[in-house]
């Protein structure tokens, strides 16, 4: 049987689709009230990477005083009275029993002896600070003149200052080197600042940074609040020696209290000294008062407030002006008091 059925053609059209009418949406767009503005991001003090930059401490003016004067007439006064009893002590002494007498003039020699040492030392102490301020100033007329020779200066004097520090050798090599080379004054003055100040700021912000961690953690354990302040002001004395004998200062007991009082006066002047809910809320802003505790939040706000201590201390303990090297902020240690609540890597 044979299929009589033979190939056609079809032709295939292609399936027209009808588009579902598109529905106009009845609501209209609404525009917000004129009197909302809208806070850039670079304004937001909390989606800001950085805090707002602390004021640059400045040594308090050395005036004149009445009270300075009251002070010195009494300490004189009290002098003479004291060698007047030693006197008659002695001539006492003699007149009992002679060897008694000599045993009070050895006493009272060694006594004086130990005290012009002492005054020597404070003497010395005060002039070291002294110098550093002296060298400071003379540091910034110099970058504001072209010629070589007061930038110069500045550097014999900085090296002559910072020569018993082995980890400033070689930059004193380095600027040694340049003595023949003819350079400007400002470009001097950075070249030194570069080669002397940065291993000594890199130790100064680790001495910053483990007061502030120390007292973080102290702060945030401690039952009492007048354990607090003890530990705090221990921490605060220490961390202004440090940084003064990191910088050639090395002040005596009198050079340190001048010193600690000039921190503590820049930081009132400021306002600095006043945390309250200023810091607390730069600090906590940034969504991490929900994960701190009381005691927790307390212990950061006081490492903060030690590292704003320890910045102001930097600043007058430098020889030389930050202009070359970046200023130290107090945004540079919130990632290592708080590296898990804030996100930030640990360095």
């Amino acid at each position: 049987m044979t299929d009589d059925r033979k190939p056609r053609a079809f032709s295939v059209e292609e399936p027209t689709t009808i588009a579902a009418p598109v529905k106009a949406d009845p609501r209209v767009p609404q525009s917000f009230a004129d009197d909302v503005v809208l806070t850039p991001d670079e304004d937001d003090p909390f989606l800001s990477e950085s805090l707002p930059p602390m004021p640059l401490a400045e040594p308090r003016r050395r005036r004149f005083s009445f009270g300075k004067l009251a002070l010195g007439a009494f300490s004189l006064l009290l002098s003479l009275a004291f060698g007047l009893w030693a006197d008659n002590l002695i001539r006492d002494l003699f007149v009992r029993y002679e060897t008694l007498g000599y045993v009070a003039t050895a006493a009272l020699a060694l006594g004086l002896l130990g005290l012009a040492v002492v005054v020597a030392r404070e003497v010395v102490g005060m002039m070291r600070l002294s110098a550093v301020q002296s060298l400071k100033d003379e540091a910034e007329k110099a970058m504001t003149e072209r010629r070589p020779e007061p930038a110069r200066a500045v550097v014999t004097k900085l090296s002559g200052l910072l020569s018993a520090r082995a980890d400033t050798a070689r930059g004193r090599a380095r600027l040694k080197e340049t003595e023949e080379d003819i350079i400007d004054g400002p470009h001097l003055i950075h070249l030194a600042e570069r080669e002397l100040m940065t291993p000594l700021d890199r130790q100064a912000r680790a001495l910053i940074l483990n007061a502030s961690k120390r007292v973080s953690v102290v702060t945030a354990v401690s039952p009492r609040a007048i354990v607090d302040l003890a530990y705090v002001l221990f921490e605060v004395m220490r961390l202004v020696r440090a940084m003064a004998d990191l910088y050639g200062g090395r002040p005596g007991s009198l050079g340190l209290l001048r010193l600690t009082r000039d921190v503590i006066a820049h930081l009132a002047v400021t306002g600095s000294i006043a945390v309250g809910d200023g810091l607390a809320q730069q600090v906590l802003g940034h969504g991490l008062a929900s994960k701190l505790s009381a005691r927790l939040g307390e212990g950061v706000i006081n490492g903060l407030m030690t590292a704003r201590i320890g910045i102001a201390a930097m600043d007058l303990c430098r020889p030389l002006p930050f202009s070359a090297l970046k200023r130290p902020g107090i945004g540079d240690f919130i990632g290592d008091l708080t590296p898990k609540l804030s996100g930030e890597p640990k360095t």
